[in-house]
């Protein structure tokens, strides 16, 4: 790597050289010449219906249970649009996936954060604040949550579905990053806890390719026509392009060797950035996730986080900007790190100049 060069501890973005653009290429003329004609006519508002079974199969639901998009992030603006008003309640975690809490906040929704510990949210904080105001929806990353990396533990999946049904919120759990553990087992998905209630939206884009832009929503058949005819209002329908690529991607069984393949080049580098901040930043207090694309740092107040991020670039890192992933803005000590998209020469090398650049701005 050049030493010159500035290292970006931005998006998450998969590796470059993960992306198995030789096998697309194959699918892609394979698909186009048998439906073709398909793929590129007006098609169905609810997305390419053979994929749409496929998924269906995969995850043991009715078909009528799918709907494709254009990204898991348009599913955020549907859930928004169709089951929050202008002064309704919704939680997220704090912090949260940043473009949540714009798709949130776009609609006029009143956000609440609910504190973020290293097994999921504080119980205690999401219990009192139901007792103020019952949410419409409580949006939530349960694995490797992006920003934080944290995964919620069994005990308190099983807390939030109880009071979920107590309730009556819908959960939005966004899913992207379950399929990529590296170590230990799964605990079980909301949609399996508590499927009544339970919008699951996840996409191709960690597991595949974010260019294909494919997502898809997994929820209760009683509020699914809502959200298919929404579809149909916004855009006609999805692309069926990608759809139709991406499911001849998975009919010829090559999706599950694929993430099998990205598990391999992701938990070293997820080792490595462990072990270079036990080495470079100790007693430092931060996430140690199990897979995924993100950890966390949580710096002590005797360091000037704000500082630290608008002068990060003079020492050759590039951060995000902690205090939009907090729905009061309070993250000025809060950074995060992905690791997948970079070599483990350049986490190295990364978290060494982060080190230097957090020294240079202690109170």
């Amino acid at each position: 790597m050049d030493k010159n060069e500035p290292i970006y501890f931005t998006r998450g973005n998969p590796a470059t050289d993960a992306l198995p653009i030789d096998d697309f290429r194959e699918c892609a003329d394979a698909i186009f010449k048998e439906e073709g004609r398909v793929l590129f006519q007006y098609g169905h508002y609810s997305g390419y219906g053979p994929l749409r079974q496929w998924i269906a199969d995969w995850f043991g639901v009715a078909y009528e249970q799918v709907l494709l998009g254009n990204s898991s992030m348009e599913f955020l603006t549907f859930a928004a649009a169709l089951f929050v008003e202008k002064g309704d309640t919704v939680f997220l975690e704090n912090p949260s996936y940043d473009r949540a809490i714009t798709a949130m906040k776009r609609v006029g929704a009143t956000v609440v954060g609910i504190p973020l510990e290293h097994d999921g949210i504080d119980l205690q904080a999401f219990e009192a604040a139901l007792q103020k105001s019952v949410p419409k929806l409580f949006y939530i990353v349960p694995d490797f949550q992006n920003p934080a990396g944290v995964t919620i533990s069994i005990e308190k999946r099983q807390r939030i579905a109880e009071l979920a049904r107590e309730y009556g919120f819908l959960i939005v759990e966004d899913a992207p990053y379950r399929f990529l553990r590296y170590q230990g087992e799964n605990p079980p998905a909301f949609r399996e806890l508590v499927p009544e209630k339970t919008l699951h939206i996840s996409s191709f884009s960690k597991i595949m390719s974010p260019g294909v832009r494919v997502g898809f929503l997994i929820g209760p058949k009683d509020i699914m026509p809502k959200l298919h005819k929404w579809s149909e209002d916004t855009y006609i329908h999805p692309a069926l392009v990608t759809e139709g690529i991406v499911y001849e991607y998975c009919r010829r069984g090559l999706l599950e060797p694929n993430i099998e393949s990205l598990k391999a080049l992701y938990a070293p580098r997820m080792a490595c950035m462990l072990q270079m901040l036990d080495k470079h930043l100790p007693g430092i207090d931060f996430i140690r996730p199990e897979g995924g694309f993100f950890l966390s740092l949580n710096l002590s107040d005797e360091i000037n986080g704000r500082a630290l991020q608008e002068n990060a670039e003079k020492f050759g890192i590039v951060l995000s900007n902690g205090s939009g992933f907090f729905t009061d803005g309070q993250g000025d000590n809060f950074v995060r790190l992905p690791f997948c998209g970079l070599s483990p020469e350049e986490i190295e090398e990364g978290v060494i100049r982060l080190a230097k650049a957090i020294d240079h701005h202690r109170i």
